[in-house]
């Protein structure tokens, strides 16, 4: 038997529904921030998904906080990042946001970058706040991707998040940002 069928045959827990839509955002095409706020504190993680397309070149960066906005240096962001060339790596302590994609990429509007973000444990008043993100855009064979981590050092439940773009574009009428709910066990 194969190791897939023999994890099939185990009787672990099922969670049905584990994602739930918390809400879904479109970009403006004159505002380069998108704001989820009154997030729930019943869920065990929180994920965005987003389909970005920026009006300008453009690193799509994050915030959190409780009641507001943390816009300190609170951050620490780690970075893997690459294009089928060049790869490099990164960290930096005491920052001001988290990166989603870290690259600067010119407004393309046919090959949008995509990202998944995890935001673990954001309810847990007792242990810093983890994120990880993979993000990435096809450009017909020069593509980029980016690989990103990082902490928010501060043991308040998440309530409320800013995806921005790090620069002086807006996000395109074509973008998605949605925010889902995961159940945990």
């Amino acid at each position: 038997m194969s190791l897939l069928g023999i994890i099939a045959s185990q009787n672990y827990p099922r969670i049905t529904n584990s994602y739930e839509s918390i809400a879904t955002v479109t970009g403006t095409g004159s505002s380069g921030v998108i704001n989820f706020t009154s997030i729930p504190g019943t869920f065990k993680h929180l994920q965005i998904r987003i389909s970005a397309v920026p009006t300008a070149a453009e690193t799509i960066a994050c915030r959190v906080g409780n009641g507001s906005i943390d816009t300190g240096s609170n951050y620490t962001r780690h970075s893997l990042n690459g294009n089928g060339t060049d790869a490099a790596a990164y960290g930096v302590a005491n920052f001001t946001y988290w990166n989603i994609y870290g690259l600067r990429v010119a407004s393309d509007s046919t090959n949008p970058i995509v990202a998944v973000v995890d935001i673990l444990d954001y309810a847990n008043t007792n242990k810093f706040k983890t994120f990880r993100a993979l993000s990435g855009t096809d450009k017909n064979g020069s593509g980029e991707i980016a690989l990103n981590s990082g902490l928010w050092r501060s043991t308040s439940a998440i309530d409320q998040i800013r995806v921005f773009a790090e620069g002086a574009g807006n996000w395109a009428t074509s973008s998605t940002f949605a925010l889902y709910g995961i159940k945990g066990v």
